[in-house]
């Protein structure tokens, strides 16, 4: 569907192919045609109740309701007060002139009011955005983030990272990140499938440059999530990711020591920007 109420389509990519790679050539000026924002901010809003209408997005509400539900709440088992859950979103894309990043904005908004995240504790970054988009998301409520972090986010409580068809470089520097019995079950993921990606990736590729994707396979769960013919370039191979604390813990120590932080000086198509401050 076009903004105009005809019917869209978007060209179907390569399998295996990296989505959005068009954000990886991004200027960082924002001498762009102007922005409506409160037009854009309409049209995300028309979107966000397109899809609450739709039968697969109870099936989102569901499965995304049900990780978070039972999430670990910062860590609590001594019944102490818990914190309220965050989200950390990356790689959306223009989402002014893509169709597909503004449904998959839409599906945010959407996540955030069915697990009753606060918008300012949404916080978004995408070194494509125009300075127009930034100031759509700030119109939303949303907090823009200026720094690129390259996933290299810690969980110090429950938090859903929403990372719709990004690189894999991105997920394996979360892990990274994250890899300890403490942090890992306090990360909630929405994207793609982990072992979408294996299978997509040659493995021993794969296992030589996303090493902590890898080691991951075999301790998370992943919940497959509907997505219908018509949005297969939206929605298509993404799960909900979650870390069960029970399994972690059976594991020897020396599965957490020192983690070197990835390198992916093999990586001839590294589908992540490297880091820089934003305005």
């Amino acid at each position: 569907m076009s903004d105009t109420g005809g019917e869209w389509q978007v060209a179907r990519r390569r399998k295996g192919a990296a989505r959005k790679s068009n954000s990886l050539q991004v200027s960082h000026t924002c001498n762009q045609e102007e922005l409506d924002i409160q037009k854009t901010v309409r049209r995300i809003r028309d979107t966000v109740s397109e899809l609450s209408c739709e039968d697969f997005w109870q099936q989102w509400k569901v499965a995304g309701s049900a990780a978070l539900s039972r999430h670990p709440q910062n860590g609590d088992t001594e019944g102490r007060q818990c914190q309220q859950l965050e989200c950390v979103c990356y790689g959306l894309g223009s989402f002014s002139s893509c169709v597909s990043a503004r449904f998959q904005l839409a599906m945010l908004l959407l996540l955030l009011d069915a697990g009753k995240i606060p918008l300012k504790d949404c916080s978004v970054y995408d070194p494509a955005f125009s300075c127009g988009e930034k100031a759509v998301l700030r119109e939303l409520g949303l907090t823009v983030l200026t720094e690129n972090e390259e996933g290299k986010r810690l969980a110090t409580k429950p938090t859903l990272f929403y990372l719709m068809h990004c690189g894999k470089a991105l997920y394996n520097n979360l892990l990274w990140k994250n890899w300890s019995v403490r942090c890992l079950p306090l990360v909630i993921l929405i994207g793609n499938s982990f072992n979408g990606m294996m299978d997509r990736t040659v493995e021993r590729e794969f296992k030589r440059d996303y090493r902590y994707i890898t080691e991951a396979l075999s301790l998370c769960e992943e919940r497959q999530l509907p997505c219908p013919s018509r949005l297969i370039d939206v929605f298509s191979d993404t799960a909900v990711i979650t870390f069960p604390s029970g399994g972690l813990d059976r594991l020897p120590q020396s599965t957490w020591a020192q983690p070197p932080e990835p390198r992916y000086a093999h990586c001839s198509d590294l589908e992540i920007i490297q880091g820089e401050t934003q305005s």
